[in-house]
């Protein structure tokens, strides 16, 4: 398929990712009249129950990529841990999209941080570090730090923090670090005084179409997205920051799908990269519910190289993600969850993702809520979520 000829309903779309991302974007690419094909290693992905085939196959594995593009008219992603020979692999069978380069230099910490740096995006304070002796030496010149594995990590692991108690550091807090980056690359990041934490989503499609969307305000635990509100509570002048920033990089990349920017704001008034995502994102959930069109509905027009949906806030709408904790008593043993005295408060809708074996920590599915003010969808989502 060339850019700038539509890929039309009736046709099929392949995602490397089974997860609930690829589950939803499969839910609204059906709504659309496409067919579905997934690769994931885990048979009993959440996507497979509702797509046309599920590949059985690693990330890495080109020759399942192969397959899957074989039966595809284009091929996007929902995970970014998908191996460059794989992505290869695919490409030389149909479109895929976010393609490959891309995805290399956001796969990789160091790259991307050194990406954006060298394209004069915001970034905070840091250090690539790929020893334990540059480690201790980042960690000494930072202060409190955030330390990050270059590769792979999500929902906080691979990850650790330094600093942040009164007591000094010490040689067992820089090892620690070490042994959280995976005794391997990563980067250290200077630590910054923090207002709150938005995103940005954007979508571009292979003709050149944008559209931003307006930011999410995000609020973690345990470096997990607990809750996110759409639209974000900010003065106007940094929420058009924040999409010209979005709008940049997506356009710097010439980006054929989804790009979620997230970013910190500081206590100064100041917009930092935080991370990049070239997919759907936990926070845009939301959007199903805000949004004139939600971030999977998106994504399948960006990559069909449909025309882009209209992305304005219709009502304010918020998300609080579910985690396998909730199914569990603190001996491990299985508890009944209340979903009826949740959907019991106004406005609130529950989403499941079909995942057959609840985990700590694991996102299971989450709670949505509109209201008059983002504040009244956060109050309400929040409200329902604490009668589980």
């Amino acid at each position: 398929m060339k850019a700038g000829t539509p890929l039309l309903p009736g046709a099929t779309i392949g995602i490397f990712g089974g997860g609930q991302l690829g589950r939803m974007m499969a839910m609204a690419a059906r709504g659309m009249g496409y067919r579905i094909l997934v690769l994931d290693p885990d048979p009993g992905c959440p996507a497979r129950f509702i797509v046309d085939g599920c590949i059985e196959a690693g990330w890495d594995d080109s020759r399942g990529a192969a397959m899957l593009a074989r039966g595809c008219d284009v091929v996007t992603l929902e995970i970014e841990q998908i191996g460059e020979r794989s992505m290869a692999s695919a490409a030389t069978f149909c479109p895929v999209r976010p393609g490959g380069a891309m995805l290399a230099i956001i796969q990789d910490r160091i790259e991307q941080k050194n990406w954006l740096t060298k394209h004069g995006f915001p970034v905070g304070e840091f250090r690539a570090v790929r020893s334990l002796d540059e480690t201790r030496a980042a960690i000494a010149e930072l202060g409190r730090c955030f330390c990050k594995s270059a590769t792979g990590g999500y929902d906080g692991r691979g990850q650790g923090k330094v600093g942040f108690s009164a007591e000094p550091v010490t040689e067992a807090d820089v090892l620690g670090a070490w042994e959280a980056l995976g005794e391997g690359p990563g980067v250290v990041e200077k630590a910054v005084h923090l207002e709150r934490e938005i995103s940005v989503m954007v979508a571009r499609s292979p003709r050149g179409e944008v559209k931003v969307y307006p930011a999410a305000w995000n609020h973690h635990e345990n470096q997990i997205l607990d809750w996110s509100v759409i639209p974000a509570p900010i003065p106007p002048s940094m929420e058009a920051e924040a999409r010209e920033i979005a709008y940049e990089i997506a356009d710097t990349f010439q980006l054929e799908g989804l790009l979620a920017v997230e970013m910190f704001i500081t206590q100064d008034g100041e917009l930092l990269i935080n991370e990049l995502a070239p997919r759907p994102h936990n926070s845009y959930h939301e959007s199903e519910r805000a949004c004139v069109t939600s971030q999977f509905e998106q994504a399948i027009r960006a990559v069909c190289d449909l025309p882009l949906g209209d992305v304005e806030v219709v009502q304010p709408a918020a998300i609080a993600n579910l985690l396998g904790d909730l199914w569990l008593n603190p001996d491990g043993s299985a508890r009944e969850v209340c979903f009826d005295k949740a959907l019991a408060v106004p406005g609130v809708a529950l989403h499941l993702y079909e995942k057959l074996k609840p985990r700590k920590g694991r996102k299971m599915g989450h709670l949505s809520a509109i209201g008059a003010t983002a504040e009244q969808a956060i109050e309400r989502v929040l409200r329902a979520k604490a009668a589980l």
